[in-house]
């Protein structure tokens, strides 16, 4: 990787998470281009990481400049503006260029209409713990892309957290899962914070009650190498206040819910994938 020249097309949370990823792995800032909405994007990441940033504001060529000889080209702008981005730099990649995008519903086909018959594409599906380094990235290959180009993505995004490799039509689903799951567990936060605030903890108690409990489970779950079943039970005393409100949760039917949930995600998917 350290040896590639690579180009990021956008700077929001993703783009910016996986360069910082790649600069804190070892990648040569002055291996790294990036194209920006603004000069003040594009200034403050010049000079913050020392990469080479192109602004769409002082220049309408900002995504060709950025992909000049660019070994793999990372496409991180919203999806309805991938092909367009796509279309623009197309006739500028360097011949065997491989191109990753990461927005949600823009399938490989898709990409590969786009671009020129020999370029390879992968779909990558990170998520937003790519900022602390500890994303899940479902990465899948386009048809032109051989094994040298899943190694070359899988070696990008563990500069942000693990990866899984997975044929394409179970990346929709991922992304109900890794991809939306940060928000789902947010939520889970929020109410559970809510709550405490209702047991009449202030506010600032309940969020160190509940974030730390979170953290602590989750690092519990980790250690021990057992299953959440298992470790639930394990906090359950039998008719104690911990099996009287599981039993309330179960009542909800907390399981339909998260089913359910994400159903009406990969509906949402799919029709992002078809245009809808």
């Amino acid at each position: 990787m350290n040896n590639l020249r690579i180009a990021i097309l956008g700077s929001g949370s993703m783009g910016t998470a996986i360069l910082d990823g790649l600069i804190a792995k070892g990648t040569p800032a002055d291996h790294i281009a990036v194209s920006t909405k603004s000069a003040a994007a594009g200034n403050a990441l010049n000079n913050r990481l020392g990469v080479h940033a192109y602004s769409q504001e002082l220049d309408s060529d900002a995504n060709i400049l950025a992909v000049d000889q660019a070994d793999v080209v990372l496409v991180a702008v919203k999806p309805a503006y991938v092909l367009e981005v796509l279309g623009e730099v197309a006739t500028s990649l360097k011949p065997g260029a491989l191109v990753i995008s990461v927005a949600a519903g823009i399938t490989t086909q898709a990409m590969e209409q786009t671009l020129p018959a020999a370029t390879a594409v992968i779909r990558a599906m990170p998520n937003t713990p790519a900022i602390v380094g500890r994303a899940m990235t479902g990465i899948s290959a386009g048809s032109r892309a051989e094994a040298g180009h899943l190694e070359l993505a899988t070696q990008l995004f563990a500069a942000v957290g693990k990866t899984m490799i997975l044929d394409e039509p179970r990346i929709d689903a991922l992304s109900t899962i890794s991809g939306s799951g940060p928000a789902y567990v947010f939520f889970l936060i929020e109410q559970f914070t809510k709550a405490a605030e209702h047991q009449g903890f202030t506010p600032a108690e309940a969020t160190e009650l509940v974030n730390e409990t979170f953290r602590g489970a989750i690092d519990l779950l980790l250690a021990s190498h057992k299953s959440p079943s298992e470790l639930r039970r394990q906090v359950t005393s039998p008719n104690g206040t911990t099996m009287q409100a599981i039993a309330r949760m179960e009542q909800a039917q907390f399981d339909q819910v998260f089913a359910e949930a994400t159903d009406a995600a990969l509906r949402r998917a799919r029709e992002i994938a078809a245009g809808k």
